[in-house]
Parts: structure tokens; sequence; C-alpha cells
């Protein structure tokens, strides 16, 4: 458990959530490599040394929103992880996950603590960030009928615990690198490769030391400290048949459920940035300002989509969709496109819209300091505290 920074800047600690295939502060890995910051050093470090009061949190990198919400909650609160009955029977999952000891840092929404957070998530993060503000304002009416007895997230009522919510690159409708990755046939040997690289790892040794996948609902990771006793090859194979997992919700109709079942929080402060790695090359839209160079191979990917007709979601994916961060849709971090929002006014940014910040020039990396500036990256993380901390006073 991490004490309150005194004196911080911010009166409402940051809560850094990372995206897919991410980690946060609890991995080792993030001693070799520290998601936050990347390339350019510790962030979460510098911002602390900035005086700000900051966390880097750790969830299932390859779960649901729903999942990494409800493990976001039972971190922060210092509880175990209920993923809540309704939703372990419609996926066949197992309900509780680990247990948290100690809180991510102490007194959140207590009345003598912490009142609130401002949740800041990068790429599928973001999500994550929206379905915890979704559950705390609203709670979940299918878990408080199916079972009486029910985790405390899933009562609502608890807006007043976030202040804001950040998504940064975030498929907020969803990728078409989804689809690109189909049209390849990629996706079912992807899928097969990562749930038994994420199974290997989970059972071994390195086990919530070096990484940690979360995965114990599925049987895919053993809860720390203790043996998985679900059969290995039955967990790959429950793993790979579900859409209760990150893929499942980064598509465009599994973007569009969250979006359907999700609402906006009346009196928090939304704030959505975006980034775009593409421009005029040839007369034809190109990859033109990327920081890691594999991006550019799938930006490209999902340019050559083209226009199509999604027939999941139901939805026309035209020209609008072509310009992207080389994994996310520029149209797609602007906004849910079900939820109000309006451009970023500095002289009048509003709580239950989003705001949306001006669109940035790089790739899906470039916020977190992957081969990126290291000035810049510094720079944007300043600049958004700021704003945060200037929205403080007001909530």
């Amino acid at each position: 458990m991490a004490l309150i920074q005194e004196n911080a800047k911010n009166k409402f600690p940051f809560v850094f959530v990372h995206g897919m295939f991410g980690w946060g502060a609890n991995e080792g890995i993030d001693n070799l490599i520290p998601y936050w910051g990347a390339s350019t050093g510790n962030l979460v470090e510098y911002l602390t040394d900035e005086d700000y009061d900051c966390y880097a949190a750790s969830v299932g990198p390859l779960s649901s929103a729903w999942d990494q919400a409800c493990e976001l909650y039972a971190q922060l609160t210092g509880t175990q992880v209920d993923y809540g009955a309704y939703h372990s029977a419609v996926f066949g999952c197992n309900r509780y996950g680990r247990y948290y000891a100690k809180p991510l840092f102490d007194g959140w929404g207590k009345p003598d603590g912490v009142k609130k957070i401002h949740i800041i998530g990068h790429s599928f993060g973001g999500q994550a960030a929206r379905m915890l503000t979704y559950l705390l304002t609203y709670g979940s009416q299918q878990e408080r009928e199916f079972s009486a007895e029910h985790s405390p997230l899933f009562d609502g009522g608890h807006e007043d615990m976030i202040a804001s919510c950040t998504a940064i690159c975030t498929p907020l409708n969803g990728s078409t690198m989804f689809n690109a990755v189909e049209k390849k046939g990629l996706m079912r040997p992807a899928k097969g490769f990562v749930s038994t690289w994420a199974a290997t790892f989970g059972r071994s040794l390195l086990n919530g030391k070096l990484v940690d996948f979360h995965l114990e609902s599925f049987g895919l990771s053993a809860t720390p400290g203790e043996s998985a006793t679900q059969k290995y090859l039955q967990a790959i194979r429950r793993f790979c048949n579900t859409t209760n997992s990150v893929d499942g919700d980064l598509s465009i109709a599994g973007s569009k459920r969250i979006n359907d079942m999700i609402e906006i929080s009346p009196h928090v402060y939304y704030f959505s940035y975006a980034y775009d790695c593409t421009g005029e090359k040839k007369g034809k839209l190109a990859p033109t300002t990327v920081d890691f160079a594999l991006l550019s191979v799938f930006s490209r990917w999902m340019i050559d989509l083209g226009d199509y007709f999604d027939k999941p979601s139901g939805m026309y994916i035209d020209d609008t969709w072509l310009p992207n961060d080389g994994l996310v849709n520029v149209v797609s971090a602007l906004h849910p496109f079900d939820e109000p929002f309006k451009d970023y006014d500095p002289e009048a940014v509003e709580q239950g819209k989003w705001n949306v910040m001006p669109i940035y020039p790089g790739d899906h990396g470039t916020p977190i300091g992957l081969f990126s500036d290291k000035v810049k990256t510094h720079s944007f993380y300043n600049n958004l505290g700021d704003l945060l901390i200037s929205i403080e006073s007001k909530s």
C-alpha cells in the first residue's frame, strides 16, 4: 500500500491504466521496461518527482473491459476481485479472483481519506477506465438481481469517487485492426498462441513476479501464491472460445456492445486524446509519422481495408475510419459515437460529456514514450496534469 504523497500538486491521485499486452508497476517487467514512459524512462517516477501523486495499476492485459474494471476496483479498495455472479455464469468463468490485502493507496472513497481519483487509460485501458466509472455510477442491475451477495461495485451510486476519466488512443468504438487481422486469417492462430503463452507464464515461477496475466478466472493463470486447478488444455480452449476478452471487446461489434451498455456519468469530466500517424504520400493516405516502425505495417493494413460493411456490428466503415495511429482509428479515439461530446475549450470544460482534445501527430506508442521524444512526452503529461488539477475545485 502506498501512502498519499504529502504536498502533492493534485488533490486527487492520478491512477494510470495500461493497455492490451501492457503491465503496471506491480510487475517485475516494469523495472526493466516501464509501460508508462517506455524508452523515455519511468513516467510515474518522473511525475512523482514533479510532485504529482500518481500510481500505475495492474490489470489483466488480455481481459475484457468488465473484468479489468472489477480488478481495478479490488486493487483500489484492497478487496477480493468479484467478477459478478451473473457475468461469471454467462461466460462460464470463475466468479472470484485474487485478494488484495492492501489497496493501491490508502483512503479512496473514505470520509477522512481521498475522495476521488483521476483515472487515465492508454489504449484499451481507456475502456477499463470508462467501465469502472460506469459501474461506480450506475452499478449493474443484472448482478444485483442475480445475487443478493455482490460486490459494492455493482450497487452504483458512487460516481463521487471519480473526478475525471481520460482516454488516450482508446478504441472507444472499436478498431479496424481487428478486421485487418481477421482478413489475413491471423485471429485464431494469434489467440491460440497468446493463450498458450499466457498459460505458460501464468503457471510458472514468473507469475506475479516478472509478468502477470490475471487470468485465474479462466484457469490460465494461477492466483499468486497458489497453484492453478483448471486443466491446462481445457483452460486454453476455454479462453480461446470466449468473447469475454480484450479481443472480443476490441472489435467494432464488441465495442458497440460496450457502448450500448455504458452510460456517461453526468458529474464526471471526460477527456479524449487521439493520435494520427497517417498523411498524404504520393497522393494517397499512408503512414507518415511513426515512432515505432512496426506500427507502420499495421497502419497500412488498416488503410488497405478501405470501405466495407461490418456485418457483426451492422455498421458501414467508410473512409473517415482510415486515419489511424497504427492500432486505433482516429475517429474511434475521439469519443463514443452515442455519447455527448464537444471540442475542448479551456474556458468551458464540461462534465458529463467528452471534451475532445486536438489530434496529435504520432503513433499508438507515442503518448507513452515508446521511441518518442522525452521532452515532448514529459510535456504532454505535465500539461495533462495541469488540466486535471484545474478541474479539481469544480469536482
